[in-house]
């Protein structure tokens, strides 16, 4: 594939097109990148906000009507909702069960458990559970039967 690069004037003329046969995971992938990329949100610890890069997150969860936003060793609060977060997100971050988000990047592993549910193994060592409902559509995105 070749790829051109073309240097414009001002912000407002930046774009990226991509032409392909088709839209394969791979062209996906990159339109992601170029979207999402540097990509951040806002996040509280402490009564500081912080800039939460989207590649740094593990997984989001809702606990009583509250956000919190998962690192590798560091967790934040969020003033959005689950709802919210899943419309900036990006296509690698998936809804796992009603009151949470995983990126899928961070997923080790996962297990069978009983009841049609999975256990994700995340790369820090966490372990979430995926429910029944969101099994079907997890397999399909990791490429796995």
């Amino acid at each position: 594939m070749r790829v051109r690069f073309e240097q414009v004037d001002g912000k407002e003329k930046e774009q990226a097109l991509i032409r392909a046969v088709e839209k394969t995971a791979d062209i996906v992938s990159a339109m992601d990148l170029l979207e999402n990329g540097s990509g951040s949100i806002a996040v509280v610890r402490d009564r500081c906000t912080f800039f939460c890069k989207l590649t740094q997150i593990y997984y989001i969860e809702s606990v009583d009507k509250r956000t919190y936003v998962y690192t590798k060793d560091d967790c934040y609060e969020s003033r959005d909702r689950l709802y919210e977060l899943e419309e900036i997100l990006g296509m690698y971050y998936v809804r796992i069960s009603k009151s949470m988000i995983v990126n899928l990047r961070k997923i080790l592993h996962v297990s069978a458990e009983p009841g049609g549910r999975l256990m994700a193994v995340l790369l820090n060592g966490e372990r979430v559970m995926i429910s029944r409902s969101y099994v079907k559509d997890i397999k399909r995105r990791l490429g796995i039967q």
